[in-house]
């Protein structure tokens, strides 16, 4: 099975006033193509900052930052920007839904800087809809939905062009228990039986138990 996500050696700071806060030292992992992996820790460990370095949120101080075997800490920002509505489906804790919009709309919005047409776009937001199980509520609006279906949409949204990877962080943080298990769930199947190659970021040991793989980030280092 090829290597999706590969860090080597990253290291990353942030300033505080004068003063520079190092938050990952010297961070390697690797992740491979259709796993689901868990990035646990507590708040303040570094695990955002991992999950922004792989979605390309973000770039390292040192070190090398590898998807598909590019690398992207090496991109301009325009080259990033294109590389991450190619490769990157993002899904966060608040569904950052456009409340105006069905879910159907909300789905499409990535694909409207495309050049599909049309009727392809609504043939991918149709098979993203049909995934995560909300065919039948695409006309629906955000509050027409429950917390746990516009998370569903967002997911749909994330899964739209056909990403490398989906990057999750605290995806079920709003949600309670049973929605939030379903979540996970579909998450895992995605996995499982899409081949999608999927990084969690959670403090709750319960979804990570939903990951193929488990990786603990404590002040900024990953320990198994």
């Amino acid at each position: 099975m090829s290597v999706a996500v590969a860090l080597q050696g990253v290291r990353k700071s942030y300033r505080r006033g004068r003063e520079s806060l190092e938050v990952l030292h010297s961070v390697s992992l690797e992740v491979r193509a259709g796993e689901f992996l868990a990035l646990m820790g507590p708040s303040g460990s570094g695990k955002t900052t991992v999950l922004n370095l792989i979605g390309g949120l973000t770039r390292p101080e040192a070190g090398e930052v590898r998807i598909a075997g590019e690398r992207i800490d090496q991109l301009s920002e325009r080259q990033l920007t294109r590389w991450r509505a190619r490769h990157v489906g993002f899904v966060f804790q608040f569904y950052n839904l456009l409340p105006v919009l069905s879910a159907q709309e909300n789905v499409e919005v990535p694909l409207l800087l495309t050049k599909l047409t049309r009727q392809q776009r609504r043939k991918n937001v149709s098979a993203a809809l049909g995934l995560v199980g909300l065919a039948d509520r695409a006309a629906h609006r955000p509050a027409e939905l429950s917390g746990g279906q516009q998370q569903r949409v967002a997911i749909a949204r994330a899964l739209v062009a056909d990403p490398t990877l989906l990057v999750c962080d605290e995806p079920t943080g709003d949600l309670d228990r049973e929605s939030a298990n379903d979540i996970l769930g579909l998450l895992q199947a995605l996995s499982r039986d899409q081949g999608k190659t999927i990084i969690l970021v959670t403090h709750d040991p319960l979804a990570a138990a939903y990951a193929s793989q488990t990786l603990h980030v404590d002040k900024g280092r990953i320990a198994a």
